[in-house]
């Protein structure tokens, strides 16, 4: 048995959907267990911060990448105890490129030391 349920099973919906190139899913709800609304909560998977890099997202502003993750998340945060927060960035392979190089720049790095990456 997963001692991380709520997790894995974002992880498998969010890449049979969206077939992203990058997923990160971060708890954080440690960081949030002393808040007043988490007092009672025996669940350690409440809080949670998603970063996602998928081509479904093309074409489509941030509300609508953000509903298309909410709808395919609508149990785990429905269900009683389940998820409380969720923290998006919603992303597609070129804009995520364009942050990576963006990055680069910021640090002094040429530009063909960010297309060696």
């Amino acid at each position: 048995m997963s001692t991380t349920p709520v997790e894995d099973a974002m992880r498998l919906k969010i890449n049979e959907a969206l077939k992203p190139s990058t997923l990160e899913i971060h708890n954080d709800s440690a960081l949030h267990a002393h808040h007043a609304a988490m007092r009672d909560s025996v669940s350690k998977e409440t809080h949670f911060r998603l970063v996602i890099t998928s081509e479904a997202f093309k074409s489509k502003k941030q509300p609508a990448r953000h509903r298309m993750v909410y709808a395919l998340l609508k149990e785990e945060l429905e269900r009683e105890g389940g998820v409380h927060a969720l923290q998006l960035k919603t992303r597609t392979l070129e804009e995520e490129e364009r942050q990576i190089a963006r990055e680069k720049a910021e640090k002094g790095q040429s530009v063909a030391d960010v297309e060696s990456v």
